[in-house]
């Protein structure tokens, strides 16, 4: 059966529509879109080998240059750092290995003999992990190393009441490649099984779960609360007026 023009046209619009939302994102978009972890811009394996980011204090040595190459600088919002003869240099990013090595090339034509050694210090709690749920001390931490996921939980004070130690979730945040691990604290409590007590990284989260009686808590509290709204406004109401019968009997009488 042959299409109207009419027919044709909706036809075409529809397609378009179609294609419009199967489409890639923006270009504008895509360059905003996380590339990594939390989108930051300075990431790396801490666990492995330090790096720098903003607000880590660097130290660099030399032997040979002690009074020339003796400083201690601390990372710009920006990422770099102001040194002696070379200016600003951008060093946020960078393994400690790697830094002597630029280090090492960038200052070569001002001295003969070089041995620049560096140091990273991670001021200000620069790396970190955060936790939220059923605990008394929820929020960001510092990532001391070498912690597991058992001393996170324990060190953020897990409720007793609420807390499902069972179906702790680790969660390693990715645009591309999430990871969500379901770990069982109360079994390690309980058998002392450790097998699932992982070692936890830079920027990682950890989700402490209700349980199933203290989500029903919150469920029915939630479903109460526009009543308990409703009783608290009435019963100011009703306080103020008491407050204004005494002021007028007892003060202006």
């Amino acid at each position: 059966m042959p299409t109207t023009p009419h027919l044709r046209f909706w036809l075409f619009l529809l397609c378009a529509c179609l294609a419009a939302c199967s489409t890639a994102p923006d270009k504008r978009l895509l360059d905003r879109m996380n590339q990594k972890g939390f989108g930051k811009k300075y990431t790396g394996n801490v666990l492995e080998e330090n790096y720098a980011t903003i607000g880590d204090t660097i130290s660099i040595s030399d032997p040979y240059n002690k009074s020339e190459l003796t400083l201690s600088k601390r990372i710009d919002i920006d990422g770099t750092i102001l040194l002696p003869e070379l200016g600003s240099v951008a060093v946020a990013g960078y393994t400690r290995t790697e830094l002597e090595a630029l280090l090492m090339e960038k200052y070569s034509p001002y001295y003969p003999q070089l041995d620049i050694k560096v140091d990273i210090a991670n001021t200000g709690g620069s790396k970190k992990y955060f936790i939220y749920g059923e605990v008394a001390a929820a929020g960001e931490k510092t990532l001391t190393g070498d912690e597991t996921i058992f001393e996170a939980v324990m060190k953020a004070s897990p409720k007793d009441d609420t807390a499902n130690l069972g179906r702790v979730r680790l969660i390693k945040a990715d645009p591309r490649d999430p990871e969500v691990y379901e770990v069982n604290i109360g079994d390690l409590l309980e058998n002392g099984d450790s097998s699932f007590n992982m070692g936890i990284e830079e920027l990682d989260i950890i989700f402490v779960p209700p349980t199933m009686l203290a989500q029903l808590g919150y469920f029915l509290d939630s479903m109460l609360f526009p009543v308990k709204k409703v009783l608290s406004g009435i019963g100011g109401a009703f306080f103020s007026l008491n407050q204004f019968s005494y002021y007028n009997n007892n003060v202006l009488h």
